[in-house]
């Protein structure tokens, strides 16, 4: 069958997680599902969730008076002290859109994340979709991007939005769903083992990417090879009639996967890849192009997108496509389409012929020496590179050395202006000043406020500027400031 809201009841939730029916109309029709009291609209189902700083069991009465029309709760949480506080919990009612007063139906289980996880695999294979699934250190939101815009409209596509690429954000992803889509693109991200294994198991991809390997996520699997035990989890729990693309330049990650039996396709620029790109020519803020070769065919490709790492981002786009037995036009067409990502080396033009690249999302040391080696083949003779760096997140042990990383590899680029934020900005100007660069061209700021005002001072007509940092440090607040101070951005 193919389940969709509006028309699925809460009886048939019972489908999809091991629970227990404890109260209500097993009939009572689901419009929808919501883990956040403050969203939901009437008619959805409420599955709380327990936070760090929250108990979400605690605003059912609120989800209720909202309008939810089905609750899934823990086994816990009805044997404990709220049933002190409740002797009846669910003896809230609600009106519904025709004035009709109504009480939700209840069913109990014994975690609700993994419900979650559970209905939202469950409602995956209800659908006669094909799945692409995501992951990488670095690049997987851009590939998602590029693969989504490829397969576009006429393939019905859902994506991931945001940051919706764990354990909470793909179930709900998934139960999107409805029964006029064909394709789904989902984002896998993770910072402790086992989490993309789950969400392997609740994506059940057809396409299995893995962008590549870095230094990313080390607090949650302690060094790089942690990284790598936690990013094949995709390729061990895929499906036997999945097919796993991989970075087939990436060696650390090609002698990892090759220990599993699964179907594989590599891309990269090795000529030994299945898909990769030849003929590259780098227009610098323009965009590249490079012919993509598969078969022993070649399409030209022109991307309107600068940045040398976008290559490997749209050949990995491609790769899982042509997966999908989709026509290389259509790969040729989607990537001329795209138009970036915001907050991932999104380009802005502002007045005085000044280049402000927006690369805010996230950091660690592999996206940062891509974007510094986009930058540096991006600007002009005589022009300067700027560069704003908040701290990098989730280093584990190694917070130290990778900070100090950072600024050798600041130092070892074209920028001529440094200036690092956060916890570590000193270790970061540490390892710059160490390598060479000017004590006078690289300092530390403590907010976002003072890195603006001290950009706007240094700057000068045909400089180009990167600002950088890990979400956490919210440098896109940088970015608008500049863009305020400056008038706005222009088209190029």
């Amino acid at each position: 069958m193919t389940v969709a809201w509006g028309k699925i009841s809460a009886g048939e939730v019972l489908d999809g997680i091991d629970g227990t029916w404890i109260s209500g109309n097993r009939q009572t029709t689901l419009t929808g599902i919501s883990t956040d009291s403050r969203t939901l609209a009437e008619g959805d189902l409420f599955l709380p969730l327990n936070g760090d700083r929250y108990e979400g069991h605690d605003f059912i009465p609120e989800a209720i008076q909202h309008g939810a029309a089905g609750i899934v709760v823990q086994n816990d949480w009805l044997n404990s002290k709220y049933r002190d506080e409740y002797p009846d919990p669910f003896a809230f009612e609600f009106r519904d859109s025709q004035s009709v007063i109504r009480r939700p139906s209840v069913i109990a289980v014994e975690d609700t994340l993994k419900a979650l996880g559970d209905l939202a695999g469950w409602w995956r294979r209800q659908h006669n979709v094909k799945v692409v699934a995501v992951t990488g250190s670095s690049g997987k939101t851009t590939t998602k991007e590029m693969t989504a815009n490829i397969l576009g409209p006429e393939n019905r596509t859902l994506k991931t939005q945001g940051n919706f690429n764990n354990l909470v954000g793909l179930p709900l992803t998934l139960m999107r769903l409805s029964p006029g889509h064909q394709k789904a693109v989902l984002e896998m991200g993770m910072n402790h083992p086992g989490e993309i294994a789950r969400l392997t198991e609740i994506a059940d991809p057809n396409i299995g990417v893995i962008t590549n390997i870095g230094m990313a996520h080390l607090e949650g699997v302690g060094d790089i090879d942690g990284v790598v035990r936690a990013k094949v989890e995709l390729i061990e729990k895929i499906s036997p009639k999945g097919r796993v693309v991989i970075n087939g330049d990436d060696g650390r990650l090609l002698r990892a996967a090759s220990v599993f039996q699964k179907d594989m396709t590599t891309f990269g620029l090795g000529r030994e890849n299945d898909v990769r790109a030849h003929r590259i020519l780098d227009s610098g803020r323009k965009g590249v192009s490079f012919d993509l070769q598969y078969q022993d065919k070649a399409w030209p490709v022109e991307l309107k997108v600068p940045g040398l790492q976008n290559i490997f981002n749209a050949l990995a786009a491609a790769a899982a496509v042509l997966c999908l037995n989709e026509p290389a036009e259509r790969i040729v067409e989607g990537l001329a389409r795209f138009k970036g990502v915001k907050g991932r080396f999104m380009v802005n033009f502002l007045p005085g012929n000044i280049i402000l690249v927006d690369d805010t999302y996230n950091a660690n040391p592999l996206s940062l020496k891509a974007t510094l080696e986009s930058a540096g083949l991006m600007i002009d003779e005589g022009s300067r590179i700027i560069m704003g760096l908040g701290e990098m997140m989730e280093m584990g042990d190694e917070v130290i050395p990778a900070h100090e990383e950072a600024g050798r590899m600041v130092a070892g680029s074209r920028v001529d202006y440094f200036l690092a934020m956060g916890e570590h900005a000193r270790d970061m100007v540490k390892g710059a000043v160490e390598s060479g660069m000017s004590p006078a061209c690289a300092g530390i700021v403590e907010s976002h406020d003072e890195m603006t005002r001290k950009i706007s001072q240094e700057i000068r007509e045909g400089d180009l500027i990167i600002v950088k940092g890990s979400r956490k440090m919210a440098m896109e607040n940088v970015v608008d400031d500049l863009q305020s101070a400056f008038g706005g951005v222009k088209e190029p």
